[in-house]
């Protein structure tokens, strides 16, 4: 296969579909022979998408906790232990990207794990400044800095018009979870 430089793409904005964007590159990437790492911050270990995505030679995904919540509902001690978890987490999985040669990977709700003051900003732009030239980087999340905004190469909005929630209906598994 032929290495090319790698971009990196954010998806983001207060729409459905982020996560499903990003699972569908990789699942392309795959489909080709890349080999993909997916990591969820902010989501526990039961979305609906990793049982299939497990499955997928070419895929791997790290787990994250057990149980989550969202940031809204954590006391500032948790805010701390998580973002020391995820941080520790991050580093891990620079770590396997630069060992395993991975092509591509997938930060899902990074953004919004930054903007809730769980996740050093920092750490991620040093990384993207000094990731491996062909690795492709897909963020998704809400409100992505400017600095992040403009590290990216790709940035696509996914902006809410409707949704079920707005009426009332909670998320459904296998559609939203």
């Amino acid at each position: 296969m032929e290495k090319q430089t790698g971009c990196i793409h954010i998806y983001c904005g207060d729409g459905k579909g982020k996560t499903t964007t990003g699972m569908g590159l990789c699942v392309r990437a795959a489909g080709y022979g890349y080999r993909v790492l997916i990591y969820q911050f902010m989501k526990n270990n039961s979305t609906s998408e990793r049982k299939i995505l497990e499955k997928i030679p070419n895929i791997t995904i790290v787990n994250g906790l057990e149980c989550e919540k969202f940031s809204f509902q954590m006391t500032e001690e948790e805010k701390k232990e998580r973002k020391e978890f995820y941080e520790s987490q991050f580093n891990l999985l620079v770590k396997m990207i630069t060992e395993e040669s991975y092509d591509v990977v997938f930060f899902d709700e990074l953004i919004y794990t930054i903007g809730a003051g769980l996740f050093d900003e920092k750490l991620l732009l040093d990384f993207l400044k000094e990731k491996p030239e062909q690795l492709e980087v897909i963020l998704t999340g809400q409100g992505p800095s400017p600095a992040l905004t403009e590290a990216a190469d790709y940035v696509s909005e996914i902006r809410k018009i409707k949704h079920p929630f707005d009426r009332g209906i909670p998320s459904r598994k296998g559609i939203e979870k």
